[in-house]
């Protein structure tokens, strides 16, 4: 009704485990160093929950969008698989208020599934939503939303996952 997307998609990682990808994910910080739209991104916790907040740059002249929204990971037993499972949704936290000049994304929500590939890799399945808001023709946000998982936009998404996970991995291994 909304004339935007929901999107699935799916793909390997041939040779990053799934629980590096999974960290990768989860890391709040890391993905601070690496994602170049990140204006900002912190986790606090409100009334015994943990929730996110995220500014998203967004090229001008669009206005920046924000997030605030809770995520949650479980790692799964089915059948002998190790799998994981990572929800996240949009909320409304008084603790949060909208900001001037930032439009806030109010609805969002993702499934993401993580899982071996029975080799050295991962299989990766997810479902995507959000609404930017704001003055957008939903035919652009669409159009952008198709660019970005066009194939050739693919093989780019691919190889910055590639290289931050990879990075990830090393730093940690540095670390420990």
């Amino acid at each position: 009704q909304s004339g935007l997307y929901e999107y699935k998609i799916f793909g390997g990682l041939a040779d990053i485990s799934p629980k590096l990808c999974v960290d990768v994910y989860m890391d709040l910080d890391f993905r601070k160093k690496w994602d170049q739209y990140v204006k900002e991104l912190y986790e606090e916790t409100y009334d015994g929950e943990k929730v996110i907040y995220w500014e998203v740059k967004y090229p001008f002249p669009l206005s920046n969008r924000d997030y605030v929204y809770i995520r949650e990971c479980r790692e799964m037993d089915v059948d002998g698989r190790k799998i994981w499972v990572v929800l996240a949704k949009s909320v409304a936290v008084p603790q949060c208020p909208e900001k001037p000049g930032i439009i806030r994304v109010k609805s969002y929500k993702q499934s993401l599934v993580i899982e071996s590939d029975a080799k050295a890799g991962c299989q990766v399945y997810m479902y995507y939503f959000d609404n930017p808001g704001g003055m957008i023709p939903s035919w652009l946000v669409n159009w952008a939303a198709k660019d970005q998982t066009s194939r050739t936009s693919l093989v780019v998404i691919y190889k910055d996952v590639y290289s931050t996970t990879t990075a990830y991995d090393n730093k940690k291994t540095k670390n420990y």
